[in-house]
């Protein structure tokens, strides 16, 4: 399993890169192989306030639908149109291109209850 050593993770298994004063966010490699292979994304529009720790979107697999969670609380600048037609992306490609939405945080604090890929990947070896 693949795992940025400089991105941070959520423990609802979202991913979260730092990039200016934006993060890019997605699900990571433990979940999409949990999921399956994944036929549908709903994501939020651009525009769209998300809060942290609430549903922002959802994603659809052979096997379930699962809720992706906001690691941040902030307003959605861009979202991976890609997805809509090609949902298998989250399988192929979960860090690069598969990432999700890109959100401006409201506070830089909400990045503080965040894992490390040190951390993370304690955190999933625990199931």
């Amino acid at each position: 399993m693949s795992l940025p050593e400089n991105y941070l993770y959520s423990k609802e298994h979202e991913w979260l890169k730092k990039e200016d004063n934006t993060v890019r966010i997605g699900v990571t490699d433990h979940a999409q192989s949990e999921l399956g292979d994944i036929v549908f994304i709903e994501l939020p529009e651009v525009g769209d306030e998300v809060k942290v720790d609430e549903p922002f979107g959802s994603a659809e697999s052979v096997k379930t639908v699962s809720e992706l969670y906001a690691p941040v609380t902030g307003k959605v600048v861009a979202v991976n149109s890609e997805l809509e037609d090609s949902p298998e992306l989250v399988n192929e490609s979960p860090y690069e291109k598969a990432w999700m939405i890109v959100i401006e945080p409201n506070d830089q604090s909400d990045l503080d209850h965040l894992l490390s890929a040190e951390d993370y990947e304690r955190l999933i070896s625990e199931y």
